[in-house]
This record gives C-alpha cells, sequence and structure tokens, in this order.
C-alpha cells in the first residue's frame, strides 16, 4: 500500500472533466481532418409526417 507507483494517482472531478475534454476536442479534430464536406453515413429514417390535421371544424361542428 505505500508503493505509490503502481496504485493510480486520484484527481479532483475538475480535472478529469479537463482531461476528458481535452480527449474529446483531440477525437474531433482528428476525425474532421479525415472527413470530406459531407457524410456519407447513413441516418435513421425519420416520419415525414409530423404536422397533426386540423380538426377544428369536426370539433366545432361547423
Amino acid at each position: 500500500m505505500s508503493e505509490s507507483g503502481q496504485e493510480p494517482r486520484k484527481i479532483s472531478l475538475a480535472e478529469a472533466m479537463k482531461k476528458k475534454l481535452e480527449q474529446k476536442k483531440q477525437a474531433a479534430s482528428s476525425s474532421k481532418a479525415q472527413q470530406d464536406h459531407f457524410s456519407t453515413e447513413t441516418k435513421k429514417m425519420r416520419s415525414q409526417i409530423k404536422k397533426k390535421p386540423n380538426n377544428q371544424k369536426k370539433r366545432t361542428g361547423v
């Protein structure tokens, strides 16, 4: 237990967040360099019917 070389050093939450953010930035910059202007990745299909029909006339009985 007295050997500090084998135990991972405890760091504060702020330090851990800074380190993680730095890793994310590096990953994003390296992936942007590899990508072209557009992505060829397939995306999940979305429903094209988003607007609900206006049934106000039906409700009011006009």
